[in-house]
């Protein structure tokens, strides 16, 4: 089905991001992708298959196994006008370098005043349900939304994957790119040519006037499928996708709270200093407080590691049944607390 940015078709989320660092490649010489099995394997989820046969291996470059080696080495490309896509095969290894992303890429163009720039975009899969346990499954963005320097994308839709890695790739800033692992097969419309979904603005996917229901990336799937739930019993939730952790757009989550007179946050991340916590604090500390009606709930990851069953693994996480419960819990006349 077309839409307001032109003819689209109806293709996977990975192959919504292939599309758009192919474009790109193709129109800019100096972008290039780079990460462990990107090449001849095409990436450990398939986003970067039959690319090294169009733009050859100096321009998708298969690494050592060396996170913070190919991970500074990019800083370092772009700083000399380079455009690297790294791609870090799982979100757990950022881990492996974080001096390279917290002190080295988020500092310099502040450093050096501006005169430098590092249009850098890290790629990387995280979040849990495949059952790859506790090193394999965590979403741990809260951590760099904390940096500043570092702008945090988290698309939800295929459509919205290959905007905002456009977008991303016109940066002069590092930009960090979580790609949920269980969204690579969802399918939805994406327009053929290039176009830009701009970063730091959220989209309001379902108007209501009951609850604002803010999310992200996979769960706001879940946060939508709640809302159609909950529209049976005469509740009309109002569903906000970030799609941007950093830059965060308050304005938006603001007029819509202002609007409902309550607020849900649902994130996969630990419900502990997670990224919901700054939603709901930028609420509260200001105007848009008095219109509240009852205390914002959040849905969030347990404060545990991912468990390998299957079962545990689905306890820990967020659902749809998990944000139906928080929704009732403010909307109910009876004063309850949601945890």
């Amino acid at each position: 089905m077309p839409n307001e940015n032109g003819t689209a078709r109806e293709i996977t989320y990975r192959e919504a991001l292939r599309e758009a660092m192919t474009l790109a490649m193709r129109n800019d010489d100096s972008v290039f992708l780079m990460g462990e099995d990107v090449g001849v394997y095409g990436g450990a989820f398939g986003v970067s298959r039959g690319m090294v046969e169009e733009f050859g291996e100096e321009r998708v470059v298969d690494t050592p196994l060396s996170e913070a080696g190919f991970t500074g080495l990019g800083i370092g490309a772009a700083l000399v006008g380079m455009k690297p896509i790294i791609e870090v095969q799982f979100s757990d290894f950022i881990t492996h370098c974080m001096d390279q992303l917290v002190n080295q890429a988020a500092k310099l163009r502040y450093m050096f005043g501006g005169e430098a720039e590092v249009p850098f975009v890290l790629r990387t899969p995280g979040g849990a349900g495949t059952g790859a346990a506790a090193q394999h499954s965590q979403s741990l963005e809260a951590w760099f939304v904390h940096v500043p320097g570092l702008k945090v994308v988290m698309p939800s839709t295929p459509h919205d994957a290959k905007g905002l890695l456009l977008a991303a790739l016109d940066d002069p800033n590092p930009v960090l790119f979580y790609e949920h692992k269980l969204l690579y097969n969802r399918k939805g419309d994406v327009p053929e040519e290039e176009y830009r979904v701009p970063i730091g603005e959220a989209n309001v996917s379902r108007e209501g006037e009951d609850v604002t229901i803010v999310s992200a990336g996979l769960v706001h799937h879940y946060a939508l499928e709640a809302a159609e739930s909950l529209a049976d019993d005469g509740i009309e939730a109002e569903v906000l996708d970030l799609r941007t952790l950093s830059p965060m757009d308050h304005a938006t989550v603001a007029g819509s709270v202002e609007k409902t007179g309550r607020l849900v946050v649902v994130e996969e991340d630990v419900k502990t200093a997670g990224w919901g916590a700054e939603v709901v604090s930028r609420i509260v500390e200001g105007e848009s407080f008095y219109a509240l009606d009852r205390a914002p709930a959040r849905v969030a990851g347990a404060d545990v590691p991912i468990p390998y069953n299957k079962n545990l693994e689905a306890h820990v996480r967020p659902s749809p049944e998990k944000v139906i419960e928080a929704v009732r819990s403010l909307v109910d006349e009876r004063v309850g607390v949601y945890s």
